[in-house]
């Protein structure tokens, strides 16, 4: 297993050192202003498409509106139609990038239905390929990335440039 990114956080919040930022990640990670660190790999006009910091799979991304909102039913028709497009998008990018050979596409609405962020709707875009399930979840709670967090963002990013 290999995901350098957690080291920032395990070996810091375990010495009391590393302090989880405060408020809505959706809405304070496009307002940093740096899409790299932020890991935002394309922003359209009502939402935008973000890698998962946490990711099920390798280049695990997510639509999410740019207005903090918690139901889809709240999202206007502009909204809806930029994100269904946005999700295309992400499944171009990702085919091109690093060819799954699937995708699991949802959105988890409210915290019942295992949304982690539940305050702020968003859509997963998962790659999925044959056989990518094993023991490792079941057994270690844990999942393996075989890329680096940013490599896979800068693979994604010259996708949607295109």
């Amino acid at each position: 297993m290999w995901a350098p990114w957690r080291s920032t956080y395990v070996g810091r919040e375990s010495a009391g050192e590393y302090e989880k930022p405060q408020g809505c990640p959706f809405c304070r990670l496009p307002a940093s202003g740096d899409d790299r660190a932020a890991l935002i790999v394309h922003r359209g006009e009502h939402a935008f498409v973000i890698m998962n910091l946490y990711p099920y799979n390798n280049g695990h991304l997510m639509v999410v509106p740019f207005a903090h909102l918690d139901d889809l039913r709240s999202l206007g028709p502009s909204v809806l139609a930029e994100m269904t497009d946005l999700i295309g998008r992400a499944e171009d990018a990702l085919d091109d990038a690093i060819g799954p050979e699937g995708f699991n596409i949802g959105i988890n609405q409210g915290r019942a239905a295992g949304a982690g962020i539940a305050d702020h709707l968003h859509a997963h875009v998962v790659p999925r390929w044959i056989g990518d399930t094993n023991f490792m979840p079941a057994v270690n709670d844990t999942r393996v990335i075989p890329q680096h967090l940013l490599e896979t963002y800068d693979l994604l990013c010259e996708r949607f440039r295109t």
